[in-house]
Parts: C-alpha cells; sequence; structure tokens
C-alpha cells in the first residue's frame, strides 16, 4: 500500500483590513476579533480530525503567522516552530493597496477594478497578477514544500486567499479561466490528501 500525506491549506482569519473592506496585498495588518476567533476555530476543527503536525510554513505577514500560532496553540503543538517564507505572502496590489474597494470603483470603474482582482495575466498599477503570484509560489512549493509533505504525514500551510489559490490551481488542475472563480474562504481548513506521487487522492473541507 502507498504511503498518503495531508496536506492542509488555511488562509488566514480576518484581517481589520478585510473588515474595513481594503485592499491589503503585501501591507501587513493584524488579525480583527473575529479573525483571532476563525483561526482558533480552525485549530479546533483539525484537532476533532485528528491532526498533528510535523511540518508547517506560513508567509511572511502578521496575519498568516498569528493565525499559523493560535491553530498550533489549539493543536497543542505550541513548540512547532514554522519555516517561514515571503514566496507564500499574498498577491501584491500595487497602488491598490490600503484603498477602500468601493473608493476603487469610482475612481477607476467596476469593470476595470474587476479585471485587476479576477483576470489571471493582468496586474493592478504597480502588482502582480495571479499569474505572477503563480510564478513565485510554485517554485517553492515544487522545490521546498513538497519534497518536506512527502516525508511526513501532515504539513500545514497557512497562507493568503491568492498564495493558496495559486497551490490549488495545480493540486486541482485548473486552466487560467477555471480558477479566476475559487474562492477560498478565511480561517477554513481545506485538506488535500496526496499519494505517494504527489497527486490529489482525496480533498475535504473542514467547515464545521
Amino acid at each position: 500500500m502507498q504511503k498518503e500525506h495531508d496536506l492542509v491549506l488555511v488562509r488566514h482569519g480576518q484581517s481589520t483590513w478585510n473588515a474595513q473592506n481594503l485592499f491589503t496585498g503585501w501591507r501587513d495588518p493584524d488579525l480583527s476579533s473575529q479573525g483571532v476567533e476563525e483561526a482558533r476555530a480552525a485549530g479546533d476543527r483539525l484537532q476533532r480530525a485528528g491532526f498533528e503536525f510535523e511540518g508547517v510554513f506560513v508567509s511572511h505577514l502578521v496575519r498568516a503567522q498569528e493565525t499559523c500560532r493560535l491553530i498550533l496553540e489549539r493543536l497543542g503543538q505550541k513548540a512547532l516552530s514554522p519555516e517561514q517564507s515571503a514566496a507564500l505572502n499574498e498577491r501584491d496590489y500595487g497602488d491598490l493597496s490600503g484603498l477602500n474597494k468601493d473608493e476603487a470603483r469610482k475612481k477607476w470603474g467596476e469593470e476595470q477594478v474587476h479585471i485587476w482582482r479576477r483576470s489571471f495575466a493582468i496586474a493592478p498599477p504597480g502588482g502582480e497578477s495571479l499569474r505572477d503570484t503563480v510564478a513565485r509560489v510554485l517554485p517553492y512549493y515544487i522545490h521546498t514544500i513538497l519534497p518536506s509533505v512527502l516525508r511526513r504525514r501532515h504539513t500545514l500551510i497557512v497562507a493568503h486567499g491568492n498564495s493558496l489559490r495559486s497551490l490549488v490551481m495545480a493540486l486541482d488542475g485548473h486552466t487560467p479561466t477555471s480558477i479566476t472563480s475559487v474562492e477560498i474562504p478565511t480561517g477554513v481548513p481545506w485538506v488535500y490528501t496526496l499519494r505517494a506521487d504527489s497527486s490529489v487522492k482525496n480533498f475535504e473541507v473542514l467547515d464545521r
């Protein structure tokens, strides 16, 4: 029987800027009070599912690091040290960063802002497209995370909506068109069971 490996993806809990409807990107706000509860709830769900992690990866941004800390605290694994990398940071929204999304629509128009947010290859001024984000996330996954995953039973990645969508694109075989409709909720664990050849055997959302 082939050995299986669980890879758990968690988008950080709600940040204070999420709560204010601001473009965040590489800016570094902390979790909101709701975000703290979402992170703790993620840890509780993982505990009920029997997870104990041997490897953990997290972005350089505070909202992801704090979510990770709260999850590990809930699991009784506070001593586990995550590996941090800017490769897992959120997509850089460039000139949109810090702007209210409704104000951005008034300035550039609904259609243009939608294109910047949802297209695969078109970047906002001074920022990254999803394609750019994929280009930095996937090499880190292939060369650093995946070898670790295949040595272990349970691995956790705590990151951001677009950096995680970059991974989901590869794991689920999405096209540049289909990935634009994928939404990853804050604080909800997505569990991928990988075979020894790194292909996906099973997928589950721990939303309760």
